[in-house]
């Protein structure tokens, strides 16, 4: 059989009340972002954290508590979320009791 013919099949034969959507665990997720972080961290500077809050993208608590302390662009340059809690959470429990507002891990556990 065709493999268009029969993926077309497959999806208008399926009632849509019965679909299950198979979504990947927020361990998995937590875990892929924080390797994808680190990667683009060892290729060089992340952006800083006033340059990232410029561009729209708003900031957890810690990220705004390291944006008021009076160091150069090299500390705020840095990834707060490698030595985060959250991270820790997230990345070993599937339903991570974190609840910090612009969170990446937060918004991985949220269901």
């Amino acid at each position: 059989m065709d493999p268009d013919r029969f993926f077309l099949t497959l999806a208008t034969s399926s009632d849509p009340s019965e679909r299950v959507v198979d979504r990947a665990p927020a361990r998995l997720k937590s875990r892929i972002y924080s390797a994808l972080v680190s990667c683009q961290a060892s290729i060089g500077p992340l952006l800083s954290l006033s340059e990232t809050k410029a561009a729209g993208r708003g900031l957890c608590v810690f990220e705004s508590a390291l944006c008021v302390v009076p160091a150069g662009e090299r500390l705020n340059s840095l990834n707060p979320c490698r030595v985060c809690h959250a991270r820790v959470l997230g990345e070993r429990l599937e339903s991570a009791p974190i609840f910090w507002r612009h969170c990446p891990y937060a918004e991985f556990h949220r269901k």
